[in-house]
C-alpha cells in the first residue's frame, strides 16, 4: 500500500497510528473505558481534511458540537463553539495538558491553536471533565489536542495549498530523527497563511510555529517540551442583527473605502475595514512529564507558561474639547491629528496583555484494589486591558495596529487617554484526592474531591471612586463515577460531577461616559455551580461500534455568555440566566463495512430551559420555562472516510436545528445544514517512491445563506411587560454569518 501523509508524520508501523484504540484506523468513534462520553477524532480524518480548518472546525461532528465560524478557513477569531448548549467560555480546552483558554474571559481561539498537520489527535468530553484537568469554568466539557510526537527518523514534510478567496498557504515541517546517543527526538514547524476575505473589504494573515522536544526512558518515564508561536492579522466581521440581515445579508460588511466626509453612510469613515482588522500575538509552552517511581508510584506533572499581546480594534470619533478620563473632565483640549472642527476619525484600541504560569502535578498510588490520586494545581496570570485610541492617516490607515501606548493618543499633560484601563492578577489554586476502586473484575467506581480557590485582585487606573477590586471564591467538587463490563464488548458507565467559574473580570469594573458611571463594577456577583449527571452504554464491535449517553444538568447562576458595547469596543461579558435545567441524549455510530471504509453517524436531543424568571431593573422578565439561548433541540451529523491505498476521500454534514437568541425566545435563527467534502489521491509510486498526497477539499459546498449562531444574546428582542407591569424595553441580538463555500488544493509531500 502507498504511503500516506499520516505515515509522513510517524514512521512506525500502520498499527501504531490507532491512537484513537479501533481495529480500523480510519475509525472515527474511538474505544473507551472511561466512566463518562468521550468522542474523538485521529489523524486519519484530520489529514483528509482542509488543512487550514481549525480545531473547533475539526470536531464539528460529533456529537453536541454547534460550531459557528465566520470564515470557512478558520482564521478570523470571530467564531463559537457550544456543547450541549453551553457556551465557549464553559468548555475548557487543553494542548498537550496545557490551558489554553485565557483566564479572565475564559475564551479560547482556536486559530491561535496548533497547525492541523501537528495534531495527532483531538478528544472533546462533552461533559465530565478529569478531576486533574487544569480548568475552571468547565461545565461544558473539555477539548483537548495532543500533539504529534517527533519520528524517530530523520524527516521532512512540506505542504503547499492554494484555494478560494486567493487563499495561499505553506507548511514545513523537520524532524531530527534520534539526536545521537541522548535518545532525544525533536520537530520543528513553521506555516504561513493569508486569504481575502470571503465577504467584505480585507484579507487574513496568520504565521505560525510548533516544535516538541521528547525523551523517553526506562519503563514509561516520558517527558517533553512543547511551543507554539501565533502571529495573525484578522478581521472582524460584522455581526448583524436580524433586521441587517433581512436588509443586507452578506452585503452587511465593513467600508471597503475610507470615506470621512461620510457619503459611505458611516459615521466620518468609522466603517472603514482597515480599522478593525486585529492583531494577535500568542506564545504557549507545555512541559508534561511522566515517572514511574515504582510499580505502584507514578508522578505526572504539567508545567505551562502563556503569554500574550492583541488589538481588537474598532473605528470612532473623538473630539478636542469635552473629554473625561474617568470622572475627571478634562480642563484642556486635547491633539487630534487631522480633526476638521475639532473631530477626528481615530482607532479605538481594546488591547490586552497575558502573562500566565502554572502546573499541576499529581501523585498515583496502587494498592490491591485502589488506585488513589493525589494533586495540586497553581496558575498565575496577569490581564493588562485598556481602551484607547490612536490616530489614523489621511487615508485611514492607523499609524500603530497594535495599540502600543507610546502611539497612542493622551492628554494635554501627557496621561493616556483611555476609556478602559485595568489590570486584573488571577492566582488558582487546588487540590484533588481520588480513589479508583475495582469493586470486582468488571465494576469499578471512581470517587472524587476537588477544592478550588480564584483570588482576583485588580487595579483600575481612571481617576473615579474605584481603584482597587479583590474577590476572592471557593468551590467544593465532589464527584463519583461507575464503569461496569457486561463482557469484552458491551460496558455500562455513570458518573456525577459538579462544576463552577465565576463571573469574568468585566464585570470587576466600573465603566465611565462623560464622567458619570454606567456601568458599576461589583465583586458581590454570584458564580455559577452546577450539577449534572451521564448515564450511558458502549458497544464496540469488529465493523460496528456505538455509543448512546442520557445527561443530565441543574444550574445555579448561570452564566450566558454575551458581547458588550463597551464604548464603541465589542467585550465578553455575561449575563446572570438564574437557575437552569437541561436534559438530553447524545449518540454516535460508526461503521466499517470494510477495510478503508468508514461511515460515522452522530446525533444530539437537547432540552434546556429556564427556571427562573430574568430580574431586569426594578421587574422581572417572564422567562420561566422558556428554551436556553444557543441550544438547539436537534443536531444531528454524517461522516465518511475512504482510503484504498491509493485513491482517499471523505464527507462531513452537519444539520443544526432553530436556535434561540433571547431569554423571552422572541427572536431565533432557523436551522441549517453544511457540507464538506474532500477527493485525493496518493501519489507515491507514480512519480517516485516518496510520499506524497494531492487531495482537493470542498468546504461548505451548498453554500447556504444562513445565520449560524448568536454572537450576543439578548434578554428580549421585543418590549415586554414583566411580571411588575412595566414595560421592559427590547434590544435586538446579533449572529454569527455562516461563511461561505470555499475550495482548496493540497500537495503533501514528505522527504
Amino acid at each position: 500500500m502507498a504511503e500516506t501523509e499520516a505515515d509522513a508524520r510517524d514512521d512506525a508501523a500502520p498499527d501504531s497510528i490507532e491512537v484513537i484504540g479501533h481495529p480500523d484506523p480510519e475509525g472515527l468513534l474511538p474505544d473507551q473505558t472511561a466512566p463518562k462520553a468521550v468522542s474523538a477524532i485521529s489523524t486519519d480524518f484530520i489529514v483528509k481534511q482542509a488543512p487550514t480548518l481549525n480545531a473547533f472546525q475539526l470536531v464539528n461532528l460529533l456529537p453536541g458540537a454547534n460550531v459557528s465560524s465566520s470564515d470557512p478557513y478558520g482564521l478570523s477569531t470571530s467564531s463559537s463553539l457550544t456543547l450541549r448548549g453551553l457556551g465557549q467560555d464553559q468548555i475548557g480546552v487543553l494542548m498537550e495538558g496545557a490551558p489554553q483558554n485565557d483566564i479572565g474571559y475564559f475564551y479560547a481561539y482556536p486559530s491561535q491553536f496548533a497547525d492541523a498537520e501537528n495534531v495527532r489527535q483531538i478528544t472533546l468530553a462533552q461533559g465530565a471533565v478529569d478531576i486533574d484537568a487544569p480548568v475552571v469554568a468547565a461545565a461544558g466539557g473539555l477539548l483537548s489536542l495532543s500533539l504529534d510526537d517527533p519520528r524517530s527518523e530523520m524527516g521532512r514534510l512540506v505542504n503547499l495549498s492554494v484555494g478560494s478567496y486567493d487563499q495561499r498557504r505553506a507548511f514545513l515541517r523537520f524532524d531530527t530523527g534520534t539526536i545521537g546517543k541522548t535518545g532525544l527526538k525533536a520537530f520543528v514547524s513553521y506555516s504561513n497563511n493569508r486569504a481575502d476575505n470571503w465577504r467584505g473589504a480585507g484579507y487574513d494573515q496568520r504565521q505560525h510555529v510548533d516544535a516538541k522536544l521528547l525523551g523517553e526512558w526506562g519503563d514509561g518515564n516520558r517527558a517533553s517540551l512543547s511551543l507554539s508561536f501565533n502571529e495573525a492579522k484578522t478581521s472582524a466581521y460584522p455581526s448583524p442583527t436580524m433586521a441587517d440581515w433581512q436588509a443586507a445579508g452578506r452585503g452587511f460588511n465593513h467600508d471597503e473605502r475610507y470615506d470621512p466626509t461620510g457619503a459611505s453612510g458611516s459615521l466620518g469613515g468609522t466603517n472603514y475595514w482597515r480599522l478593525y482588522r486585529a492583531p494577535f500575538r500568542n506564545f504557549y509552552a507545555a512541559a508534561p512529564v511522566h515517572l514511574k517511581l515504582n510499580d505502584r508510584l507514578t508522578f505526572d506533572s504539567s508545567a505551562y507558561l502563556q503569554l500574550g499581546h492583541g488589538n481588537a480594534p474598532y473605528g470612532t470619533q473623538l473630539s478636542e474639547t469635552g473629554n473625561f478620563l474617568g470622572t475627571e473632565e478634562l480642563a484642556q483640549p486635547i491633539t487630534l491629528p487631522g480633526a476638521v472642527d475639532g473631530v477626528a476619525t481615530v482607532l479605538g484600541n481594546w488591547t490586552g496583555k497575558q502573562f500566565r504560569v502554572g502546573d499541576v502535578s499529581k501523585l498515583t498510588f496502587e494498592a490491591g484494589a485502589h488506585r488513589i490520586t493525589a494533586g495540586l494545581w497553581f496558575d498565575y496570570g496577569t490581564d493588562r486591558v485598556t481602551q484607547s485610541y490612536t490616530s489614523i492617516d489621511a487615508q485611514g490607515h492607523p499609524l500603530d495596529q497594535w495599540g502600543y501606548q507610546d502611539e497612542a493618543i493622551r492628554t494635554a499633560d501627557g496621561r493616556l487617554l483611555a476609556y478602559e484601563n485595568a489590570r486584573t492578577e488571577t492566582v488558582t489554586k487546588a487540590f484533588f484526592l481520588a480513589d479508583s476502586i475495582t469493586v470486582t473484575p468488571r465494576l469499578v467506581v471512581d470517587l472524587g474531591f476537588k477544592g478550588v480557590d480564584v483570588l482576583r485582585n485588580g487595579r483600575n487606573y481612571l481617576p473615579g471612586p474605584q481603584q482597587t477590586v479583590r474577590t476572592d471564591s471557593f468551590a467544593a467538587l465532589p464527584r463519583a463515577a461507575l464503569h461496569y463490563t457486561l463482557n469484552d464488548r458491551q460496558q455500562l458507565f455513570a458518573n456525577i460531577t459538579t462544576s463552577f467559574r465565576t463571573p469574568n473580570e468585566f464585570a470587576l469594573y466600573n465603566s465611565y461616559y462623560g464622567g458619570e458611571i454606567v456601568g458599576a463594577g461589583t465583586t458581590s456577583l454570584k458564580n455559577e455551580y452546577s450539577v449534572s449527571q451521564e448515564l450511558g452504554y458502549r458497544y464496540i464491535g469488529p465493523s460496528l461500534s456505538f455509543s448512546l449517553t442520557a445527561f443530565h444538568y441543574h444550574f445555579r447562576n448561570r452564566q450566558v455568555a454575551t458581547v458588550v458595547n463597551s464604548g464603541g469596543a465589542l467585550v465578553n461579558s455575561t449575563v446572570n440566566g438564574g437557575s437552569q435545567t437541561s436534559y438530553g441524549l447524545d449518540g454516535e455510530i460508526d461503521y466499517r463495512p470494510a477495510k478503508g471504509v468508514s461511515v460515522y453517524l452522530s446525533g444530539e436531543y437537547l432540552h434546556a430551559r429556564l427556571d427562573d424568571d430574568l430580574p431586569v431593573g426594578g421587574d422581572f422578565l417572564p422567562t420561566k420555562g422558556k428554551h436556553a439561548v444557543s441550544s438547539p433541540s436537534f443536531q444531528f451529523a454524517m461522516g465518511s472516510t475512504y482510503d484504498d491505498g491509493r485513491l482517499f476521500g471523505s464527507t462531513a454534514l452537519k444539520y443544526v436545528g432553530r436556535q434561540y437568541a433571547t431569554f423571552m425566545n422572541d427572536e431565533s435563527i432557523k436551522g441549517y445544514a453544511t457540507l464538506d467534502l474532500s477527493v485525493g489521491v496518493h501519489l507515491a509510486g507514480l512519480i517516485d517512491a516518496q510520499r506524497m498526497d494531492l487531495r482537493l477539499n470542498a468546504i461548505n459546498v451548498t453554500n447556504p445563506h444562513v445565520l449560524s449562531g448568536v454572537y450576543a444574546v439578548s434578554t428580549n428582542a421585543q418590549d415586554t411587560v414583566g411580571r411588575g407591569g412595566t414595560v421592559i424595553s427590547g434590544a435586538a441580538p446579533a449572529y454569527y454569518v455562516g461563511s461561505g463555500r470555499a475550495f482548496v488544493a493540497t500537495l503533501s509531500r514528505a522527504f
